[in-house]
């Protein structure tokens, strides 16, 4: 999560203008439907096709897990993706119990909470994708260290190198001896968050990541070498050809290479440019930087981790909680194809508290799901996507993913994407498809704003700060994935009328 504290205090802000246009109905007068065709052929060159965008979820920092509404939601998310891995932020702060020191200043160690944390994420099938993070106090060198998130994690150096190399120590071992080798060696252990931002106080930051670093490799090493570690974690695309380079020069353990985009990050900040980036081209321009970096390195096969990525590191209601989101995920799966082992979605719930507690249900947050459990689109549109297939086909457009399935079948994503500033209009969409014999039907199934989506229902209700127990069940029956319609495919071709920001998922048999 974005941490500059410029920027923390911009993510709490919703303007009343941004809500009332997120939430207007979709009926707004709009120009007449654009038209476009789209050739395809079902026997065309195609590759595998990992689903590298639902392997990680990111979420809120590591006691929330504790909850029921998080676990709640993170069944529901693992029942539309059966993802495998989830990330967060501070499973060594204070409030997990996990460190402290005796009168004599020796550490004393408190696996309680922390045994229960990854205890409920294995037993709901998920695995953990460890963050070393953040400082305990006991440990820190700067008790005024603390970052602007509400929870103020601790972000200094330990005052003892040598103190943080064993807790390091011991943390793996305990988690080897209560899960099993074999199983902890499935995990990925990921040091620290953003260090090239505000999450990290040492100086200079980055020699001093890297001591953060090589003593956290070195330690997990020293207990199992079959333990996956890796770095920097950085925002912006940030430092890691450089640290590869000291990987290999200091003889260092380094398993994969890890960092973050968000949509509306800058080209300044990412490229060292001036140019106008879109949200829409953001995050796969900046994985293609980091995949060629790679390329260029002394390890060319290392494995890239994206641990963060979003369409926006604020809270922007009509981006993150509305339709617009599809038709991105959708066009960012497009791009990134090939260049990532992994994309982690920053988050599946919006059981998340790093501007505060939770206010109202639609805020611009992170999750999949509201606060109460609520559907956003985005949690529709990761249910269409889970349903493409294993090997992708070529196409040329740049509105639509064609893949084969493990049994034959097609499955298509097609989309009408804009800026959500931008007003669109309609798509008439018609999709020509060579080599399909004989009469077939295809099953649509699409979202947009005005279908698998709670907030026409929530503007009806008049937008309550708290919904009741039954106008939260009401949004959750209105978030609803709409059902599948049967369309008829006439000598391999089939029309779609698709919505400004709207995701079709087009589904037909062998």
């Amino acid at each position: 999560m974005r941490g500059a504290r410029l920027r923390i205090l911009s993510l709490c802000v919703v303007s009343a203008a941004a809500l009332a246009g997120l939430l207007a109905p979709a009926s707004a007068a709009q120009t007449a439907p654009r038209a476009e065709t789209i050739e395809i052929d079902a026997r065309a060159a195609a590759h595998p096709f990992p689903h590298f965008w639902e392997q990680i979820f990111g979420s809120g920092r590591a006691i929330l897990s504790l909850r029921e509404s998080y676990r709640r939601d993170l069944r529901e998310t693992k029942r539309i993706t059966d993802f495998q891995y989830v990330r967060f932020h501070a499973i060594f702060q204070d409030e997990t119990g996990f460190y402290g020191e005796d009168k004599n200043g020796q550490a004393v160690y408190n696996f309680s909470y922390v045994d229960q944390i990854y205890d409920g994420l294995l037993e709901n099938k998920v695995r953990p994708f460890v963050e070393l993070s953040f400082m305990p106090k006991a440990l820190t060198s700067n008790p005024a260290a603390l970052h602007a998130f509400w929870y103020k994690q601790n972000v200094a150096p330990p005052k003892d190198w040598d103190k943080w190399e064993q807790m390091i120590e011991q943390f793996a071992r305990h988690l080897v001896a209560r899960y099993g080798e074999d199983e902890v060696a499935q995990w990925y252990f990921e040091v620290w968050n953003e260090p090239n931002l505000d999450f990290w106080a040492g100086e200079p930051k980055e020699a001093t990541y890297y001591e953060l670093y090589d003593r956290t490799a070195r330690a997990l090493k020293r207990v199992s070498p079959r333990l996956r570690v890796g770095g920097p974690a950085t925002a912006q695309a940030a430092w890691v050809d450089k640290m590869i380079a000291h990987s290999v020069e200091k003889g260092v353990p380094l398993d994969f290479v890890s960092t973050h985009v968000y949509g509306n990050d800058t080209s300044k900040d990412v490229f060292g440019t001036h140019e106008n980036i879109p949200r829409t081209q953001m995050v796969c321009r900046a994985a293609k930087k980091v995949h060629e970096q790679i390329a260029a390195s002394a390890r060319p096969k290392m494995p890239l981790l994206w641990s963060e990525f979003n369409a926006s590191y604020m809270n922007e209601p009509d981006v993150t909680d509305a339709a617009f989101m599809g038709p991105w995920l959708a066009d960012t799966i497009r791009q990134c194809d090939g260049l990532v082992d992994s994309l982690a979605y920053w988050t599946f719930s919006d059981v998340f508290e790093e501007q505060g507690v939770v206010k109202e249900p639609f805020y611009g947050g992170f999750g999949l799901l509201s606060a109460g459990g609520v559907p956003k689109p985005a949690f529709n549109d990761f249910a269409l996507l889970h349903r493409l297939g294993e090997t992708r086909l070529e196409a040329k457009s740049e509105s639509v993913l064609v893949t084969r399935r493990k049994d034959g079948g097609l499955a298509l994503a097609v989309w009408n994407l804009f800026l959500p500033e931008e007003q669109g209009v309609t798509k008439r969409v018609t999709l020509k498809i060579a080599g399909l014999a004989g009469k077939r039907t295809a099953r649509v199934t699409i979202v947009d704003a005005e279908h698998g989506s709670p907030l026409p229902a929530y503007a009806k209700m008049g937008r309550p700060k708290y919904p009741t127990r039954e106008q939260f069940a009401a949004l959750r029956k209105a978030a609803a994935l709409p059902a599948a319609q049967t369309v008829a495919v006439r000598d391999g071709a089939l029309t779609l009328t698709l919505a400004p920001h709207a995701l079709a998922l087009v589904e037909i048999a062998k």
